[in-house]
């Protein structure tokens, strides 16, 4: 078992690929954020309604599902670092088409091509931190994920914010004479060639590479992580926990002797699906207008739910390896069914008309702390845990395939939240649709309870399903 207190660790290597690794943390924020400076230009240039506008915000969504499901299976065919690559590519070639748009067509088109590499990098980053990083520190390193993505999300505000302030608002002409919206993409290009160009300064994974027969390579990266007294045990080890007979292939989720999907891949689809910050995301805005502060003081709001989530994260970071992924999640879950109960009361003692929410100052107070507590316990649980035991949990012959389905469970389940939600508010009220949200949260205990087991320490080796 290789452990980093045995000294043998190469720190500095293993430092250097996280922080590449986490850069598809970064461009999963900032290309699902930098859409929220852009709206006025799209829906001026291209003439959208309102549902045009919808479905052009929304594009970026079913294209995460697609990048989630191909990247975990190609990722068993070209490896994870070649697959990470095409990623960044994906972000700078959709960045430069998002903002170059003569329609709403290609907009959509771009949206969708930078959702396929959104995907590709929110299941494979984590992955292959898990596959090159030892057990002992794999969860705090994994972890770094979602700080980076709410980085990045915050870097996304903040460009867009000093873009518009630059030109005098999104829509006026810029730099070159492009809009200002036009900027907003394009400035991704800048990340995204970081991420491409330090993609190819770290090797390969070594699970992968002894998946596909390609030991001596494996020995070689492993030895440069771990020494080479280590190596050769660990290339073993890694070789006996892949079926002799075939490569990892998308049947192998399938248990021979039931013929029916593993237990371990509905954990991975539940983990995937039951929660989600998208619920309190929505209304968070109003919520915030409904006690006081006026649209244009969203910036300070975003910096303000950044902060907090990064703090959350940080203190996510500092327990996971010491107590442990499942008392995190069931402390998260209990923490979520709570403030979502408390925002489904609050709600229903209010109304919402044409998106302005009124409630009693007092019960504004108390959703808006509610709202926050909400951001906090997931930031502190489900919203790194997810991604760290989603890279790690699967067996080394399942790894890839388990992503696949799980990745694209966790985008198609944020897809159908957002395009339900409007409908959901209107026609049945926000207290029924939060009060699903919060009876999902409860099932997410008894579920973290009953179906999650622990995979603190545990090397990849040695994980079953």
């Amino acid at each position: 078992m290789i452990d980093n207190r045995d000294g043998n660790v190469n720190l500095p290597l293993v430092a250097a690929i996280v922080g590449v690794a986490t850069i598809g943390g970064f461009m999963f924020g900032y290309d699902s954020g930098v859409i929220n400076g852009t709206q006025d230009g799209l829906k001026s240039t291209f003439g959208l309604s309102d549902a045009g506008l919808g479905v052009t915000v929304s594009a970026l969504l079913p294209g995460c599902a697609v990048g989630a499901f191909l990247a975990g299976r190609l990722a068993d065919v070209w490896g994870r670092r070649r697959v990470m690559i095409a990623a960044a590519l994906l972000f700078i070639l959709s960045a430069l088409a998002s903002g170059a748009a003569g329609s709403a067509l290609m907009m959509i088109l771009a949206r969708f091509a930078a959702g396929v590499g959104v995907g590709a990098a929110s299941v494979l980053s984590p992955a292959y931190i898990s596959e090159v990083t030892p057990a002992s520190m794999r969860g705090r390193l994994s972890s770094l994920q979602q700080i980076m993505i709410i980085i990045g999300l915050t870097g996304a505000f903040l460009a867009n914010y000093f873009l518009a302030y630059g030109a005098g608002k999104s829509t006026d002409a810029f730099w070159l004479g492009y809009a200002a919206w036009r900027w907003m993409f394009w400035m991704q290009v800048f990340p995204a060639s970081v991420f491409f160009l330090t993609l190819l300064l770290i090797p390969e994974s070594p699970r992968y590479l002894v998946a596909r027969g390609r030991s001596e390579e494996a020995i070689i990266v492993l030895t440069r992580l771990f020494g080479a007294s280590a190596a050769a045990v660990k290339a073993l080890e890694i070789r006996n926990s892949l079926a002799a007979d075939h490569a990892p292939r998308l049947a192998d989720l399938i248990d021979r002797s039931t013929r029916r999907l593993r237990g371990i891949v509905w954990v991975g689809i539940g983990l995937a699906t039951l929660v989600g910050i998208n619920v309190v995301f929505y209304y968070g805005a109003v919520l915030w207008q409904a006690v006081g502060f006026s649209e244009s003081d969203s910036l300070k709001i975003n910096i303000l739910s950044g902060t907090l989530s990064i703090v959350a994260c940080l203190a996510a970071i500092f327990l996971i390896d010491r107590i442990g992924r499942k008392p995190l999640l069931l402390i998260g879950s209990i923490g979520m069914a709570l403030t979502l109960s408390v925002l489904t009361i609050a709600f229903a003692t209010g109304n919402l008309s044409d998106d302005k929410l009124q409630l009693a100052p007092h019960v504004g107070v108390l959703a808006l702390i509610s709202a926050n507590l909400y951001v906090i316990f997931f930031n502190f649980s489900w919203g790194p845990v997810m991604w760290v035991m989603l890279g790690e949990m699967f067996p080394n012959q399942i790894r890839g395939s388990g992503l696949a389905v799980s990745g694209a469970a966790q985008w198609t389940a944020n897809f159908l939240i957002s395009v339900s939600f409007p409908v959901l508010a209107k026609s049945i009220g926000l207290p029924i649709t939060y009060g699903f949200y919060a009876a999902c949260a409860f099932v997410s205990i008894a579920f973290v309870v009953k179906m999650v087991h622990e995979t603190r320490g545990t090397e990849l080796e040695n994980m079953v399903g």
